[in-house]
């Protein structure tokens, strides 16, 4: 095992992509002659050269265009957005030509894309380019959505995202390109659609992923000290989201509460939510609480900002509601 970066792991496993599979090629802003935006195409450009690691304008509707075209003959396309906020320029060519070229070609098209890079807030980047959009793409037939939180999880998954026939949202975070974590030596493959228990616990089930999960970790710490065992799951994928691995944890502690970087508003904890009651609603002991962003655009302000942020005490204060502890 190796301590990398999280910005190294996704260098590694595009890299690792690009040796196995001449298909595979990197396109978008910044991602060649400057290394990538946060230095994660770092090397990539002086290994594979500029038909295969290529600057494009700023113009992501363009070059999401051309990568959808590209895939549909023959080619497995890397595209890196600068924040997914960016992705909304080029949105129409995500949801209605990459996530519904398949069926709408019955089958005679695959779409083998990735679309990747970080999402969420990071600081002060107020309410633009703040913004959580993991739930508006699971809400389209035809992507896979991926929020890895750590370097190991983020290789395994990546270069399962780069093999996989269908297009595949890939969300990373500014704030955790820095973030070191061991990763083997060798390659491995984390299959898409298998949620992780990062943590195993008796008393309450939370459920998170990406970045936030950190603050889940700390409420975790804390509670024990207090006698309280929490199971902590990462979903890493949020479609297909793994809702059996959910509903065995809750058969065992009786409680649920769920932490997300996003509004509340049909978000992806009120779908968790409604899948759990739906399917084992009896094993519930107290209801469900969920943690999200306030619902307001994200401000500027590092006052504001930490209050309109979830946090480990949020999380406390969510699981003692759930014990009926004070």
């Amino acid at each position: 095992m190796r301590t990398v970066q999280f910005r190294e792991a996704i260098a590694e496993a595009m890299s690792e992509e690009m040796r196995r599979d001449e298909s595979v090629f990197l396109l978008g802003e910044e991602v060649a002659q400057y290394n990538g935006a946060y230095k994660a195409s770092k090397g990539m450009l002086d290994e594979f050269g500029p038909e295969r690691v290529i600057d494009t304008p700023i113009a992501e509707l363009g070059f999401t265009g051309i990568a959808v075209g590209s895939a549909m003959n023959g080619t497995r396309p890397i595209v890196e957005f600068m924040t997914f906020n960016f992705s909304l320029v080029g949105i129409d060519q995500i949801v209605n030509n990459a996530a519904k070229m398949r069926q709408m070609s019955g089958g005679q098209f695959n779409i083998p894309i990735v679309f990747r890079g970080p999402t969420g807030s990071a600081g002060q980047l107020a309410a633009t380019h703040s913004q959580s959009f993991e739930n508006w793409y699971a809400n389209t037939p035809g992507l896979k959505v991926i929020v890895p939180s750590n370097p190991y999880d983020a290789k395994g998954l990546l270069k399962a995202a780069i093999r996989d026939d269908d297009p595949v949202i890939f969300m990373e975070s500014e704030q955790m390109y820095g973030d070191k974590g061991e990763v083997p030596d060798g390659e491995y493959i984390i299959p898409i659609g298998v949620a992780d228990i990062k943590r195993k616990g008796e008393d309450v089930t939370i459920v998170s992923f990406g970045k936030i999960i950190k603050e889940a970790y700390k409420a975790a710490d804390e509670l024990e000290k207090e006698g309280i065992s929490a199971e902590v799951i990462d979903l890493r994928t949020i479609r297909p989201l793994d809702f059996e691995m959910i509903f065995e944890s809750i058969k065992k502690t009786n409680r649920l509460v769920i932490l997300e970087e996003a509004w509340p508003f049909a978000s992806v904890s009120s779908e968790i939510t409604y899948q759990v009651q739906e399917n084992v609603f009896d094993h519930l002991d107290a209801p469900i609480q969920r943690i999200t962003t306030a619902d307001t655009p994200a401000p500027f302000s590092p006052v504001l900002l930490e209050e309109w942020m979830p946090n480990a005490h949020d999380v406390i204060k969510a699981v003692k509601k759930v014990m009926y502890v004070k």
